[in-house]
């Protein structure tokens, strides 16, 4: 593989992990929109070969520091969308919610996030998904939520750095571009 293209694969029965990118694709003190006055938006793709053993992925952001023996999506300061059951998660280790179909062998998946100013003392976070280069779906980072079951989202606000996230148990083998050249979607042209 070359810089800002990763191949990766775990075996057989692997416990859950997270695979945390480093530097962050999010860093307040280079991308905040408030100070800016610019939005900022953060993409990464991963396609999930044709012999996979398994689609057991999950492709989110986490702020620092995140336990790498849970998935993405499942404790503070992270979101997911994780591949066996189309669910997403912020903060949720309750089952997640309806969101996409599950994953397939040999297809592409995008994970973005932009933040923007809408004048207010907190970016506006808005989450996208893209399947094989089309966007499919996304949602608000403040959208309705349940007072009584759901925790915060401190974390990913816009005021801590933000980590590409990936989630991974059993077998699974994938591919994953950081470099816009390698994306089959273009985020920076919506």
């Amino acid at each position: 593989m070359e810089p800002g293209h990763w191949q990766g694969w775990t075996k057989k029965n692997s416990p859950d992990r997270c695979i945390i990118g480093y530097p962050p694709l999010y860093s307040v003190t280079e991308h905040d929109p408030i100070r800016l006055g610019q939005p900022r938006t953060i993409y990464y793709e991963v396609k999930l070969a044709r012999d996979s053993p398994e689609v057991f992925l999950a492709l989110g952001f986490t702020a620092l520091p995140y336990p790498s023996f849970r998935m993405p999506g499942w404790h503070r300061g992270s979101l997911a969308i994780h591949g066996d059951d189309g669910h997403k998660y912020v903060n949720d280790r309750w089952g997640g919610r309806d969101f996409t179909q599950p994953f397939k062998r040999g297809e592409t998946y995008g994970i973005g996030m932009t933040l923007r100013s809408v004048g207010g003392p907190k970016p506006q976070v808005d989450i996208f998904f893209t399947r094989n280069g089309t966007m499919t779906g996304g949602w608000a980072l403040h959208e309705e939520t349940d007072a009584e079951q759901d925790l915060p989202v401190t974390g990913l606000e816009g005021f801590h750095d933000l980590s590409c996230a990936i989630g991974t148990y059993d077998g699974a083998k994938f591919e994953v571009a950081f470099e816009p050249s390698k994306w089959l979607y273009n985020p920076y042209q919506v």
